[in-house]
C-alpha cells in the first residue's frame, strides 16, 4: 500500500564517472536532471561552469560539453538533485474540484493507491490512522507517495527516490599565503560533504586535505595569493 508517514530525508548524492576520448562532447546521464545547475561537473580536477562549459540535452538526460574532454582527463559528475518522474494513475481522476477549506475530519474519505491491487481505493481517515505506527526509519527509495499534479489536474503516485529536494548551498572564500596549511570552516562538516577548490582546481579529499572539527588542513600550503573556495553541500 502507498507510503504514509514522515517526510523523506535528503543528503545523499550520486556520482557518475565519464570516460572521455578527446572527441565526444555528448554523454548520457545516469539520472534525468531539470537544470544544468543541478549537477557539479569536474574535468581534470577543474570545476566546470554551467551553461558555459556544458549544457543539458534531450530533456535533461544528456550532458553536452562545449569542448570535448581530453582522453587523459578524469571526468565525473555529482548529482545534486534529479527531476520528478511520476506515474499517472489515470485521466480525469479529479475534475472541477475545489481545495478543502477546513481541516480533514476523521470521517472524511481519502484516495490511496494500493500497489498490491494496482488500483485506486478509498479509505476513511479514522481507519487509516487507528492502529498505525509512525515510520521509525528513513523512507525506502521504493516507497510510494500520492501527489496531486496541479498542471495535469490528476492524482499521481511517485517513488521517494524520484523526489528532488530544494537544496541550499553556501561557501567560504580564503586567500593563501604560501605557508598557512589550516583554515577554520563551519562546524559539523566532513570531507564527504565539502568541496574545496584552490584557484579553480577541485582538491581530492583526504589526499589533499583533511577535516577535524572546524579545522581544514591542507597537505601542502596554498601558494601566496591563491584563491581558496570551500563549498558546503547540504547535509
Amino acid at each position: 500500500m502507498a507510503y504514509i508517514g514522515l517526510s523523506p530525508q535528503y543528503g545523499v548524492f550520486e556520482k557518475q564517472a565519464i570516460t572521455a576520448d578527446g572527441s565526444t562532447t555528448t554523454f548520457t546521464l545516469n539520472y534525468t536532471v531539470g537544470s544544468s545547475s543541478s549537477i557539479l561537473v569536474s574535468v581534470a580536477g577543474v570545476h566546470q561552469e554551467p551553461e558555459v562549459a556544458y549544457n543539458l540535452g534531450s530533456g535533461g538526460t544528456q550532458i553536452v560539453f562545449t569542448a570535448a574532454p581530453a582522453a587523459i582527463d578524469t571526468v565525473f559528475i555529482i548529482f545534486l538533485g534529479v527531476a520528478f518522474e511520476s506515474q499517472i494513475l489515470g485521466t480525469g481522476a479529479i475534475t472541477s474540484q475545489t481545495a478543502l477549506s477546513t481541516g480533514v475530519q476523521g470521517a472524511d474519505t481519502l484516495l490511496i493507491y494500493d500497489d498490491s491491487a494496482a488500483a485506486l481505493k478509498k479509505i476513511n481517515l479514522d481507519d487509516l490512522i487507528i492502529g498505525q505506527t509512525e515510520l521509525s526509519a528513513v523512507a525506502a527509495d521504493d516507497d510510494v507517495l500520492l501527489i496531486y499534479d496541479t498542471s495535469a489536474t490528476e492524482i499521481k503516485k511517485i517513488q521517494k527516490s524520484n523526489i528532488a529536494a530544494t537544496l541550499t548551498y553556501s561557501k567560504q572564500t580564503f586567500t593563501g599565503d604560501g605557508s598557512t596549511t589550516t583554515i577554520t570552516i563551519n562546524s559539523g562538516r566532513a570531507v564527504d560533504n565539502v568541496l574545496v577548490f584552490v584557484n579553480g582546481i577541485c582538491l581530492v579529499p583526504t589526499d589533499d586535505y583533511t577535516i577535524a572539527s572546524t579545522t581544514l588542513t591542507f597537505a601542502t600550503a596554498p601558494t601566496s595569493g591563491a584563491e581558496i573556495t570551500v563549498r558546503y553541500l547540504p547535509i
